[in-house]
This record gives C-alpha cells, structure tokens and sequence, in this order.
C-alpha cells in the first residue's frame, strides 16, 4: 500500500468518524429543494465514502462502487465479491430499496458483511438518496 493510498484513506475514515460522531441535531434538518437535499446527501455521504466510490478512483474500497446503482440489481457488480447473503438477494435498487437499506442494512439482507448500523433519521436518508440520484447515475 502506497502512502498516498495509506493516507487518504485514513483522512476518509477521520471525517466519516467525525460524522458519526456529531449530534443528530446538526445532520437532520430536512432541506426544502431537491438541490438543498441533494447537497445535504453530498456531506452525509461523507460516511459512506470511507467504504464506497462513486466514480473511478483506482482505489479498491471495502465496499461496491455506487455509480449506477438505481435499476441496479443488489449483489449483482462482476468485480466485487460480495457476501453470500446479498448475492442471494433478489431485489433491484430504487429510492425505497435504498431507504430501507440505509435505515438498517442487516434487516433487509440478513448475513450481510456490511458492517454499517444504519441512518435513523428519515430526512437524512432521503438526502442521501437525493445526492446518490444526482451524482452516481
């Protein structure tokens, strides 16, 4: 592993961390414009970019890559060895596939490797979902 892969990793998983570890109050608030959502999703995503991609990057994550994911069936990218639950899945991925998932992964595919507790909050998943519409498809 190169340095330059070591570091900007780990600047990835600081600001995840940081994050996560922030008050709800402060990551809640429910944007008024699909752009503000939009917008909103791009800091939430923050999170989930310690383990997934959006566009090329030549750096191998831990997760899949998300770009194209809408109308994408689950488990399905040739280059990622998922896990055996999530290959035995059976569903495509739209804005309430994606709402469930990111509400509570292990619920909707139980067995996944993703280790990733969930979103709580409604608006911010829709933010999320928001900004994954605009950036990754």
């Amino acid at each position: 592993m190169t340095l330059k892969r070591l570091v900007s990793g780990c600047a990835l998983l600081l600001v995840a961390l940081l994050l996560v570890a922030l008050p709800s109050r402060t990551v809640s608030a429910a944007p008024a414009t699909p752009e503000q959502m939009a917008a909103r999703g791009k800091i939430l995503f923050l999170r989930c970019a310690s383990c997934h991609e959006l566009a090329p990057s030549g750096i191998k994550r831990i997760g899949p890559s998300l770009k194209g994911v809408f109308g994408r069936k689950a488990g399905s990218l040739a280059d990622f060895a998922y896990s055996p639950a999530m290959k035995a899945t059976d569903f495509v991925w739209n804005d309430q596939t994606l709402d469930r998932w990111l509400e509570k992964p292990g619920a909707v595919v139980p067995g996944t490797a993703m280790a990733f507790a969930g979103i709580a909050d409604e608006a911010d998943r829709q933010a999320v979902i928001a900004y994954l519409q605009q950036a990754g498809n």
